[in-house]
C-alpha cells in the first residue's frame, strides 16, 4: 500500500491550497484518513482526521479555515486550506489506517511542503 500526496507549494498569507492524497495497492478497507503536519523544530501534529464513520476532527488552530474530505471510491483524502497563515508553514503528511483483508496497518505518505509567505 502506498499513499501519494500532492498539492503543496508556496502561497501568500490569506491564500488557499488544496492537498490531495491517494491510497493505492492492496486495499480492502480504510477506516481513517487524516492529515498531519510538522513545522521545523516542532513535533508532528494532527491537522484533521476523517473516519469512515464518526465525527471529523480538526486541530483548534485550523478550525473554520481547513476542510478535510474523502472520495471513498478513489481512496483519496483532500485538505482544503483557506485563509492560510505563516504559522501554517510545514510539511504536510497524509495518514491512513488500511486493511488488506488480513490486518490493519498505519500508513504515511511522503509529505508535501506548504509554505505561507509574502
Amino acid at each position: 500500500v502506498q499513499l501519494q500526496a500532492s498539492g503543496g507549494g508556496l502561497v501568500q498569507p490569506g491564500g488557499s491550497l488544496r492537498l490531495s492524497c491517494a491510497a493505492s495497492g492492496s486495499i480492502f478497507s480504510i477506516s481513517v484518513m487524516a492529515w498531519y503536519r510538522q513545522a521545523p523544530g516542532k513535533q508532528r501534529e494532527l491537522v484533521a482526521a476523517m473516519p469512515t464513520s464518526g465525527r471529523t476532527r480538526y486541530a483548534d488552530s485550523v478550525k473554520g479555515r481547513f476542510t478535510i474530505s474523502r472520495d471513498n471510491a478513489k481512496n483519496t483524502v483532500y485538505l482544503q486550506m483557506n485563509s492560510l497563515k505563516p504559522e501554517d508553514t510545514a510539511v504536510y503528511y497524509c495518514n491512513a489506517v488500511i486493511s488488506d483483508g488480513t490486518s490493519w496497518r498505519n500508513y504515511w505518505g511522503q509529505g508535501t511542503q506548504v509554505t505561507v509567505s509574502a
